[in-house]
């Protein structure tokens, strides 16, 4: 498992499945502002079924988040669309209703920042989020993510264009300790 302050990432247990598609893909409006993807039902154990972890798929890496006081489930984490060439990844993360507003997104991000440059080597991560998720775009920019543009109504959700905000993080310019 890696550990941040708060929060440990670790691989997805089938258990962890349920709750996940439940509480963030069975959020129509959440999932709509979190995902380029439309929404659609998902019949449980359909292939390729939300949250389900493909170990063979090199360009994505999946975790679960969990507290590390009790261990309880609170999200889910990924770096995606990994890059070995460029040495870049994504970083996306989606934590429960009830564990938003306590500082896991920040601890998150930073935990996901340290597996992307210490133990994958990478070189830049990137996230984009919609321009109005302040609570994402704070969790980015204490861990040292700089804005480096807006993609202009370049996210249909629920009905209408919504404006993204693109950060990265380069491997030079993160401090481990910045979240503090």
């Amino acid at each position: 498992m890696l550990k941040g302050g708060k929060v440990g990432l670790r691989a997805r247990h089938e258990d962890d499945i349920p709750v996940l598609r439940a509480e963030l893909h069975g959020d129509v409006v959440t999932h709509s502002r979190a995902d380029s993807r439309p929404w659609r039902p998902v019949t449980p154990g359909a292939e390729g079924a939300p949250f389900t972890v493909d170990d063979t798929d090199q360009r994505n890496a999946p975790f679960s988040v969990v507290e590390l006081a009790g261990g309880a489930l609170v999200g889910s984490a990924v770096l995606w669309d990994i890059d070995t060439h460029n040495r870049s990844a994504h970083v996306g993360l989606g934590l429960l209703p009830s564990a938003r507003g306590k500082g896991y997104g920040t601890d998150v991000v930073a935990v996901l920042c340290h597996y992307g440059f210490v133990v994958r080597g990478l070189h830049r991560l990137q996230i984009e989020t919609l321009a109005d998720n302040t609570a994402m775009l704070r969790a980015a920019e204490r861990n040292g993510f700089v804005r480096e543009g807006v993609l202009r109504s370049s996210a249909w959700v629920m009905g209408e264009f919504l404006d993204e905000v693109l950060l990265g993080l380069l491997a030079r310019d993160w401090t481990p300790d910045a979240r503090r």
